[in-house]
């Protein structure tokens, strides 16, 4: 057809070659208020590259070539001989590359090195969230190694090392490795005492080896170097590293079934596994495979409140961008009042989401540099309530950025449907929203200190806010009877979310962000969809703060 048909126009142009880390004034605040002023100038030199690089054409090319050429499983050679490879794009490879040698699973061993590489992953996962995968696992397997120093000193420098290779070799061929997790089975889910995978003792006594028979319905990033898995030894369930290649250069027995054919994610291959007299190296004690792992199950939650938050601001930077060069009914669509308020409602939900999650990396830092044990006793109440709520509110909040932009946030090309289709999985990933809730029941019933911090946080805001401090004594009067608390409990963690993301809005927040979270969220003004935020709020100041700076 004849190009002079018609003419495009009153289209947004696309959102490329900015800076996701410089351009967000919720994180770049965040990080210089977090990091000790002799870090901080490296730290933005590094966020600022990773953030030109996530904003660019490139890694968009990447991303859409990932999804659209997902991995593909190879059972077999061609000779019949059993390999159990999984076939990615070069695409994938290069993702994973950059968040490598970016230090997004470099967060243990430096100063600072939470805060950084929180951000890091924020910025990064908004280029591409599948590959933040097999990252997250690396970086969160540290500590449950840590259990063992042996195996520690042997693998953590792999773990860290800003070196990625591709391809599987005996670890200690390859200047850095990757780690994924295996926990789940069929018949068990969530309750992995149910697990029937068992572990025999191999060699003599104190050996440390075992043979590993049974199987994962859900191992992620199965061509990863190592993975920490849950069978049951003779003592109990207990906690074993499983090598993919053993240290002569033979494959382990760890035969990938098939990989899942998943809602979202689609650039990463989740695997179902079977082990027969797989060679496996006890982590931590026979019987204690839960407490063993559990460290590592925290800061992988903590990523999935880290990559919710930034599947929320990747969406709301889409629908400002378009509300900012689209027009409609005579002005452009960031100035209609009601369009202005959908953004803002938005805004405010990404702001809240990405303080929280700088705060959480903060605790970490304070605990591994300064031994805090105030901090440790926070994390643990405010990680899964975190968890439960910023992931349960990422799918909304996506759906909604997506209306902004009408019908072309509806069509794949605008990357959008990609986000959508990913939203719900941090919010299943690592315990779903009842596991997280009775989590926090069992802090608050078993560890009296966590509430006592907990509560300490929110405590630093009395004063600032009267709907704050409302819904802090609400919140006493829900905390003061826990008779029949679990059929309650997602009430709890929510206002105990809420409440904790409104302590920090009100200290560290422009007012005009504080003011309409706190009349929303904890006043009660507010409607149960997106744009519903009372009048008299100062919405035009919470856009323009959630504009691209720059």
């Amino acid at each position: 057809m004849a190009a002079t048909t018609h003419t495009v126009s009153n289209q947004a142009p696309p959102l490329v070659g900015h800076d996701v880390y410089g351009g967000d004034r919720a994180l770049t605040e965040a990080v210089e208020r977090h990091l000790a002023p002799g870090l901080l100038e490296e730290a933005r030199q590094e966020l600022g590259v990773l953030g030109l690089a996530a904003g660019s054409a490139q890694a968009q090319e990447w991303a859409a070539q990932a999804n659209e050429n997902p991995p593909k499983l190879r059972t077999h050679d061609r000779f019949g001989n059993r390999i159990d490879e999984v076939e990615f794009h070069p695409a994938w490879h290069r993702l994973l590359g950059k968040a490598v040698s970016s230090g997004l699973t470099d967060a243990w061993g430096r100063p600072g090195g939470h805060v950084r590489r929180a951000a890091g992953f924020f910025v990064w996962s908004q280029a591409e969230a599948g590959h933040g995968c097999p990252v997250s696992m690396t970086h969160a397997a540290v500590p449950a190694l840590r259990t063992d120093p042996e195996l520690a000193a042997e693998w953590e420098p792999r773990l860290t090392s800003h070196a990625y290779e591709e391809g599987l070799r005996p670890a200690a061929e390859k200047a850095g490795v990757l780690f994924g997790m295996g926990m789940t089975e069929k018949q068990g889910g969530s309750d992995v005492r149910a697990n029937t995978t068992a572990a025999r003792p191999l060699g003599g006594s104190g050996s440390g080896e075992y043979a590993l028979t049974g199987h994962k319905w859900f191992c992620s990033a199965p061509m990863s170097d190592g993975f920490l898995v849950l069978a049951q030894a003779p003592g109990g369930l207990s906690c074993f590293l499983v090598p993919r290649v053993l240290a002569d250069g033979t494959r382990n027995a760890f035969a990938i079934q098939r990989l899942k054919d998943k809602l979202g994610n689609r650039s990463n291959a989740s695997s179902e596994v079977e082990f027969d007299g797989t060679w496996a190296r006890l982590v931590g004690e026979e019987g204690r495979g839960v407490r063993t792992i559990i460290e590592m199950v925290a800061a992988t939650r903590l990523d999935c409140v880290n990559g919710s938050a930034a599947l929320v601001r990747q969406a709301l930077t889409q629908a400002v961008h378009h509300a900012e060069h689209r027009s409609a009914f005579g002005a452009r669509l960031v100035e209609q009042p009601l369009m202005r308020n959908v953004l803002a409602d938005l805004a405010l939900e990404s702001e809240a989401a990405t303080v929280l999650t700088m705060r959480l990396a903060a605790a970490y830092d304070a605990v591994q540099d300064h031994g805090d044990e105030q901090e440790r006793a926070f994390l643990r109440l405010a990680v899964p309530a975190a968890k439960y709520w910023v992931t349960k509110r990422c799918t909304p909040a996506v759906a909604e950025a997506l209306e902004c932009l009408g019908g072309n946030g509806y069509v794949e090309e605008s990357g959008l449907p990609r986000l959508l289709r990913e939203s719900p999985l941090n919010s299943i990933w690592e315990g779903s929203g009842n596991v997280q809730a009775l989590d926090v029941l069992r802090a608050l019933q078993r560890e009296p200190q966590a509430l006592n911090a907990f509560l300490t946080e929110v405590g630093l805001a009395r004063g600032a806010d009267h709907r704050l401090d409302a819904a802090v004594k609400d919140l006493l009067t829900e905390l003061a009877d826990l008779e029949g608390v679990q059929a309650r409990a997602r009430r709890l963690v929510e206002r105990m979310a809420l409440v904790l993301q409104g302590s920090l809005l009100v200290r560290w927040a422009p007012p005009a962000v504080a003011d309409a979270f706190c009349a929303s969220r904890l006043g009660g003004d507010w409607g149960a969809a997106f744009g519903t935020l009372p009048h008299g709020l100062d919405l035009r100041a919470v856009v323009e703060r959630a504009r691209i700076a720059g």
